[in-house]
């Protein structure tokens, strides 16, 4: 028997041809996606509602679940970082994050690669650089099982951001495909403006995604206000300087009327000083961009530290002291490595 398809890799489209194929009408294609994105089932049999000679012969051509889950790691303030293995070995992690308090956001970080190109000095991901692109259903299915882990708990997925392991734009078509399956009401329903797409900066990408007609958010890795700076932290800028890159921003705002957020990943010593809080409030105020202030998580065998709480705040001050936008994310998940890359590199997949 040839090797099953992977369900979430169809579009409703190519399931329905399929079912057709089979003698069955088209609406049993949106009645299966539902099983499989919204009850979160793992196999045809649990699809109750199908005929059973029907559930059989789907199981001999397609696969419900193409992952196995080989590690999970969960910090005390909520933040699980998921490691799943595929078929043929590679793995990727996913990083389910809750907001503090009471509010109901439950975000989900997905990987589009397994490892990374793009090789940040600072990042675990980048580490042996990357094997291969994730299909459009391998990246759906980490946002299923994260839904379903939820669900266990009476919560439900309410956010998703394109932040793990890989650069989402390299992996283009994908993770657009895997956007619009996510808002669609047969899939998640998660509202195009509370997905977020983030890029180390290509800007032929960035102005293509600008003309999708989505509503989702832009976050820019930039992590150094500088190309000096920048190119000695991720090997990639080297060739892209904030001339051509920003530019691309300011255009996606114009096309989607959507703001682009600054990432800027806070290094002791290296990207935390005054003068480079002076050029990144430049840049955002440029670009009417919001800065998302992260501490870095440290990573064995890296050469890089996460700064003192107070630095970091007086980094932010700066910031709004001259009229930017920014705010600093509060860490969630350093008991659980939820960093990208470091429960794949400390698990040793």
């Amino acid at each position: 028997m040839s090797e099953r398809i992977h369900l979430l890799d169809l579009s409703p489209d190519r399931l329905e041809a399929l079912l057709g194929e089979l003698g069955e009408p088209a609406y049993r294609g949106r009645q299966i996606l539902s099983w499989a994105f919204k009850r979160h089932v793992r196999d045809f049999e649990s699809m109750t509602d199908l005929p059973a000679e029907l559930r059989a012969r789907l199981g001999t051509r397609l696969r419900v679940r193409a992952a196995t889950e080989l590690a999970r790691t969960r910090s005390p303030g909520g933040t699980t970082k998921l490691l799943l293995g595929w078929g043929d070995g590679a793995t990727t992690e996913s990083v389910m994050i809750p907001a503090p308090g009471a509010e109901a956001r439950r975000t989900v970080c997905l990987s589009t690669q397994v490892g990374c190109d793009v090789g940040c000095r600072f990042c675990a991901s980048g580490i042996g650089g990357s094997s291969r692109d994730l299909s459009v259903g391998e990246v759906l299915e980490q946002a299923v099982v994260v839904a379903e882990t939820l669900a266990g708990r009476g919560e439900r997925l309410s956010h998703v951001v394109f932040m793990g392991m890989g650069e989402p734009l390299a992996n283009y078509d994908v993770t657009v495909e895997a956007v619009r399956r996510l808002n669609t009401d047969w899939g998640l329903g998660i509202a195009q403006r509370r997905i977020t797409v983030s890029t180390v900066g290509l800007p032929k990408q960035i102005d293509r995604l600008a003309g999708e007609g989505l509503q989702i958010t832009l976050a820019l890795s930039l992590h150094a206000p500088n190309d000096a700076l920048r190119a000695e932290l991720i090997p990639w800028a080297e060739g892209i300087s904030l001339e051509v890159l920003l530019p691309a921003c300011r255009r996606y705002l114009r096309e989607t009327g959507r703001e682009v957020t600054l990432e800027y990943c806070l290094l002791a010593g290296v990207n935390d000083g005054e003068a480079h809080a002076a050029e990144l409030a430049a840049i955002a105020l440029d670009l009417r961009a919001h800065v998302n202030l992260l501490m870095y998580n440290p990573v064995a065998g890296l050469p890089y530290e996460r700064p003192s709480r107070n630095r970091a705040i007086g980094f932010l001050h700066r910031l709004r002291a001259v009229g930017a936008r920014a705010h600093l994310r509060e860490s969630r998940g350093l008991a659980a490595d939820a960093a990208c890359g470091q429960l794949r590199r400390r698990v040793g997949k």
